[in-house]
């Protein structure tokens, strides 16, 4: 496959600058990345190149991620309601009228949000460990978040913060992973570089708080999924135990013809499997989109 060039730019919305990656002919299909945490666009650096010589390739950092806008929490709002509404105006502003998204952690509900806002513009989706079903919840992994949004206090926040500590972003890239030496460091170095910024404290734990409004938007993504049949490919790391496989299989409750793919690998399934969700995506797309 092809590589091409791929741009870093800037777009302002509402006043903030949203770093975004684009490569791809302009004129072509568009595919929107939205990425997870603790990550940014950072996290499709392989996969672009793979793509962009037959779609349109946009990776926007969320505001507070990546190199994008990091407001103070008194100024902005973080909620995925408010990062939703910042990616639509931003996929407002570069005109783009129809697009499919790929969906990765955090990416999923803020996608799946404008799905539901627009759901004639979303023309695919694929989702790797974008989680829409209470069964991909693993167990373990959110019970400190589930206290914490029950009930916010120094005693809930503190086993939380160290979901983003130096070992918990490394743990995030390397738990699950067969051979833990594919995945480079710089991938988790960047991201605890981004998190340690002054003011993330803060940030992600007001976003990690709000998580539990996504749990109460789950009825209206089946709804959609039911209502649109969506053409959805799950490419996801089964050994996440973030994210478990449970939540890619249930997709097929309400998108019977939900294409799954479960890679033995972990939570950021790029890191390892670039090459095959590329080419998973490509042979997806050719016949869908």
């Amino acid at each position: 496959m092809p590589t091409h060039q791929v741009h870093h730019r800037n777009l302002t919305v509402r006043g903030l600058d949203v770093h975004y990656r684009e490569a791809g002919p302009a004129d072509a299909p568009v595919l929107l990345l939205l990425h997870g945490f603790p990550s940014s666009s950072h996290m499709f650096r392989d996969l672009i190149p793979l793509l962009a010589d037959r779609y349109r390739v946009i990776a926007p950092d969320h505001i507070g991620f990546g190199r994008s806008a990091m407001p103070d929490p008194s100024a902005f709002p973080y909620t995925f309601d408010e990062l939703a509404s910042v990616t639509d105006e931003f996929t407002q502003l570069l005109g783009l009228e129809r697009y499919a998204l790929y969906i990765q952690d955090y990416g999923a509900p803020i996608g799946l949000r404008l799905a539901l806002a627009h759901p004639g513009r979303v023309t695919a989706i694929v989702t790797q460990n974008g989680n829409a079903y209470e069964e991909g919840l693993g167990a373990e992994a959110w019970a400190p978040v589930l206290a914490l949004i029950e009930k916010r206090t120094p005693e809930t926040e503190a086993p939380v913060r160290e979901i983003y500590s130096p070992d918990g972003i490394k743990w995030q890239y390397l738990h699950g992973v067969q051979d833990p030496t594919l995945v480079s460091p710089d991938a988790y170095e960047h991201d605890t570089a981004r998190i340690a910024r002054p003011g993330q404290a803060e940030i992600q734990l007001d976003l990690i708080s709000d998580y539990g409004a996504n749990f109460a938007l789950y009825p209206a993504f089946h709804a959609y999924f039911r209502e649109s049949r969506v053409p959805l490919l799950a490419v996801w790391g089964a050994h996440d135990e973030i994210f478990v496989p449970e939540g890619a299989l249930a997709f097929r409750r309400d998108l019977p013809e939900a294409e799954i793919h479960l890679l033995p690998t972990g939570h950021f399934a790029l890191e390892t499997h670039a090459d095959q969700i590329a080419g998973l995506m490509r042979e997806f797309l050719g016949r869908n989109l």
